[in-house]
This record gives C-alpha cells, sequence and structure tokens, in this order.
C-alpha cells in the first residue's frame, strides 16, 4: 500500500512539473512565435474565405517574421484594429512608409504613407473596413504575419505575398 502511493505521489509530483514547464513555454510560443486564427467576413475575399459565410478559413499566424517591423508589399498581416482596439482585423499590406498611394474611397485622392506607418486595404474592396476608412496604420498595431491556411483542408496553402497590379504605389520609397 505505501508503496503505490509512493508512486503515485511520485506520478502527481512529475505531472505537477511538467504543467508548470509546459504551459510557460506553450503561452510564450503562442505570443511570441506563432498561433492560429479564425479568419471572419468577406473583406479578404477571395484569397480567404472564398466560400463566403458558409466556411471559415483557418489561418497561421507568424509573430516572429514581423518582430522588427519588417513586412513587405502584398503580404497578408493581422493587425490591433484602428477603431476598437479589443479587435483584430487581417489584411494586405498595399504600401509601406513614404510610398504614394491611390486610394479608393479615402478623403483624400493621393496618400503619402508617413514614417512608421503601412497602407493596409481588404481584397474585396468594397467590403473591407481598411485604410480607405481609417487612413495610414502605425506599424505599432502590427500583430503578426498570415504565412498559410491550415483549414478547411482543401484549401491547404502558403500564402503568397501578390500586390494587385492595380494596387502598386504611384511613387514607392524604392525608386
Amino acid at each position: 500500500m505505501a508503496q503505490s502511493q509512493g508512486w503515485l505521489r511520485r506520478y502527481f509530483k512529475a505531472l505537477c512539473k511538467g504543467f508548470f514547464v509546459a504551459v510557460p513555454v506553450a503561452v510564450t510560443f503562442l505570443d511570441r512565435v506563432a498561433c492560429v486564427a479564425r479568419v471572419e467576413g468577406s473583406s479578404m475575399q477571395p484569397s480567404l474565405n472564398p466560400g463566403g459565410s458558409q466556411s471559415s478559413d483557418v489561418v497561421l499566424l507568424n509573430h516572429w517574421k514581423v518582430r522588427n517591423f519588417e513586412v513587405q508589399r502584398g503580404d497578408i498581416v493581422s493587425l490591433v484594429s484602428p477603431k476598437n482596439p479589443e479587435q483584430k482585423i487581417i489584411k494586405r499590406v498595399i504600401a509601406l512608409e513614404g510610398d504614394i498611394i491611390r486610394t479608393i474611397g479615402h478623403k483624400n485622392r493621393l496618400v503619402k504613407v508617413p514614417r512608421g506607418h503601412i497602407w493596409v486595404e481588404g481584397d474585396h474592396h468594397g467590403h473591407s473596413f481598411d485604410s480607405n476608412s481609417f487612413g495610414p496604420v502605425s506599424l505599432g498595431l502590427l500583430h503578426a504575419h498570415a504565412t498559410h491556411i491550415l483549414w478547411p483542408p482543401e484549401r491547404w496553402q502558403r500564402l503568397e505575398s501578390v500586390l494587385p497590379p492595380e494596387r502598386f504605389p504611384i511613387h514607392s520609397r524604392d525608386e
């Protein structure tokens, strides 16, 4: 009897040690390296949620890739909504700091993206709450880079950083 209690005690002790190591490691990984998120809405159609409200894509969000605020035109990124800090939104980077962009429905026809900011838009113009509504977005609101579609299985794929030809900046900082 005493021997079985000793085994149970050792087992419980090992389980607790494992738990107290695994939980902080998992939380750190999910906060700093990568996590998964379900994409809701139609603003990124056809790239994400092509089936509309019937399906929601689940994407891999890479936090590590944006830790130094290094994004490229065409990247699909997750960011804190400038209008509602409780909400995260997913959009495509259209322009970087210093770029001049022709807007779609913004109060100014042309906008020069200020230093430390990016211009983001949804792929489904007219159905997206994006920089055309709220202007350039601070890089500090950047949350993660969406790299892959994980669900549904028939849509498993890497998300390419492609900028639609009609959305290239009029003048880019690289010129």
